[in-house]
């Protein structure tokens, strides 16, 4: 296992093995985060553990150079057009945020979403690395999703999404497509395989195909 030190370093992510676990250790500093997903690698780890570093093989993805990369359900139409939804970008990162961290998950028993995750992101939003979308309904925040924008490399990295109110989240992912696209952007990054984003059309593709990309 690779530990890192206070270098600005990562190992080539090609070395990782499948399940991903390509280093540990670090920070979670602006420099090292841009490093790491302009690279094809992601933070995930537990309260009270080191840094974990992942780069999978296979990558799951929303392929945005097809015509419709997003399954989207007659349901998620008419929720679309008669739940009274309004989108908006960027207006609440960090309520976003802490409702993904609170969101509970049927195949999760907790959240990687810490402390330390909040206030990194926080700042790379700050700084305009990172993006929200938000839906509210009567003014309030019924869903959303946040990630890190690559723009040089047209890749926006999914980190979470939320949902209180029906189909929320699908509508604001639904939203993040439509904007992709017409920037002609090449992919949505999902990180790893999990049956809701194969739902909605998200595939696996090779590790070296990703980061090809990048």
């Amino acid at each position: 296992m690779y530990l890192l030190d206070e270098r600005l370093h990562f190992p080539d992510p090609r070395t990782a093995p499948d399940h991903g676990l390509l280093a540990m250790g670090g920070d979670l500093s602006v420099d090292r985060l841009l490093l790491a997903y302009s690279s094809g690698i992601f933070p995930w780890y537990n309260d009270g553990e080191p840094i974990c570093w992942w780069s999978p093989d296979p990558r799951m993805v929303f392929d945005l150079r097809n015509d419709q990369p997003l399954r989207i359900t007659k349901s998620m139409r008419q929720s679309q057009r008669n739940k009274g939804y309004e989108l908006r970008e960027n207006t609440c990162f960090k309520e976003v945020m802490i409702n993904c961290a609170t969101a509970t998950r049927s195949d999760q028993d907790g959240t990687w979403i810490n402390d330390d995750m909040l206030s990194a992101y926080t700042h790379l939003h700050e700084l305009g690395h990172v993006k929200s979308i938000e839906v509210f309904k009567d003014d309030q925040l019924v869903g959303g999703l946040y990630g890190v924008d690559l723009p040089e490399q047209q890749i926006f990295c999914g980190e979470s999404m939320f949902s209180k109110a029906t189909d929320a989240s699908k509508i604001a992912l639904m939203y993040l497509v439509d904007q992709l696209q017409s920037k002609d952007y090449k992919l949505i990054d999902g990180q790893v395989y999990n049956d809701h984003l194969a739902s909605l059309g998200a595939v696996e593709i090779d590790r070296e195909v990703f980061l090809s990309m990048l």
